[in-house]
């Protein structure tokens, strides 16, 4: 239950942030990978949902390791959980090695010139220091390629000097079980992993890799959009519960004649008479302009057509077939949210739950509910 709040109150649009829901989502995870230990990557500041709500409740559900992207979020991420492990998938800039030891951040380290710096400055302060090896698998992106990986079976030593705490890669169509790629990536991943030590830990299962089986596990999991609700693989229900629900309210109700358009550039004409309500809600919040004409939103147990263009603050709602008691000026709808997914809205779009979590608006005033814990706080910012 969202609290009493003057800023609440006022509010046009709101987002509610089930902080129970990602820890159940962890849990599904950790039971899926049945052992096998289970890190959170939590990004983009924790998907758009918030990292330093977002950890900490990870945190309480055993989560020791976390992946960001960039140093800046990982040092942001260090104080609000200090005892973690706190990793950064971008790699080792020349020049950053002081920042990461003084933050204690362990470097994914995608390159071999980022090894040998590593290596150098843990020889400066007198001891190996921790890393994660990424090798590429087939994905083409970061990690150290084939011409790299040749050089260290020439030279294993290349590899000497660094703590490393596993080797990793990142599979790029997990979300597809059948495409053959993944048996591939797997059976490359198999092989570098055979050339390192007897006893190299290794991680490769993201979120859709999780649900591809054992043998896709290995040492460590890493989530990252299941934790926030997105659907693993493209086939079948999804089993991650959705942690957020954002609330638009209605501004006005207009009576529209068949004949007349709405919203901007005409880009939609009623065919009949028809009740449009102009609801608190836009790109700048979140809500994708290619939503225009595309979109839904729920109310009173029934989903209703976005009409016209979304604009940057607006959108336009056809609610003829809505009884008017239900549509006064005031009335939240939901805008996305458990009735109205992510993952449903992107394939509206055409685009993918992931924008539309990292593109949560600031306008919204939060509300962080934690379920498990049964707390809420209001972040009015």
């Amino acid at each position: 239950m969202i609290p009493t709040d003057p800023a609440a109150e006022a509010a046009l649009s709101r987002l509610t942030i089930d902080l129970g829901a990602v820890r159940r989502n962890y849990r599904r995870l950790v039971k899926v990978l049945g052992g096998v230990p289970c890190a959170g990557v939590v990004k983009a500041d924790g998907y758009g949902l918030g990292a330093d709500r977002v950890a900490p409740a990870l945190w309480a559900e055993g989560c020791r390791i976390f992946f960001v992207a960039t140093l800046e979020e990982a040092v942001r991420l260090r104080p609000v959980v200090p005892n973690a492990t706190v990793c950064c998938l971008n790699g080792l800039l020349a020049g950053t090695e002081d920042v990461f030891t003084a933050h204690r951040i362990v470097p994914v380290l995608n390159a071999l010139d980022q090894v040998a710096r590593w290596r150098m400055h843990g020889g400066r302060l007198g001891h190996p220091l921790p890393a994660i090896l990424h090798v590429d698998t087939g994905m083409n992106r970061l990690g150290l390629g084939d011409d790299e990986w040749h050089r260290v079976l020439e030279a294993p030593d290349i590899l000497d000097g660094v703590d490393w705490m596993y080797l990793m890669s990142h599979l790029a169509v997990a979300d597809e079980p059948e495409n053959p790629s993944n048996a591939k990536q797997l059976a490359r991943f198999q092989q570098v992993r055979q050339r390192l030590p007897h006893g190299t830990k290794a991680s490769l299962a993201n979120s859709s890799g999780i649900f591809l089986g054992a043998p896709y596990h290995f040492d460590l999991g890493r989530p990252g959009v299941a934790l926030y609700g997105g659907r693993p693989t493209e086939a079948g229900p999804n089993p991650m519960e959705c942690p957020i629900r954002i609330e638009g309210r209605i501004l006005q109700i207009r009576n529209v004649p068949a004949g007349d358009s709405v919203g901007y550039g005409n880009a939609w004409t009623a065919g009949r008479a028809a009740r449009i309500a102009t609801v608190a809600a836009g790109y700048a919040d979140g809500y994708l302009r290619s939503l225009s004409g595309a979109g839904t939103v729920a109310l009173g147990g029934r989903t209703c057509p976005v009409v016209g263009r979304v604009s940057m603050d607006l959108i336009t709602v056809d609610v003829t077939d809505v009884p008017p008691a239900e549509i006064v000026p005031g009335t939240f709808v939901e805008v996305l949210g458990p009735a109205l997914t992510p993952d449903a809205a992107a394939d509206a779009a055409g685009t993918i739950g992931y924008e539309f979590l990292t593109a949560l608006g600031r306008r919204y005033v939060r509300h962080y509910v934690d379920t498990a814990a049964e707390t809420i706080t209001v972040d009015k910012t």
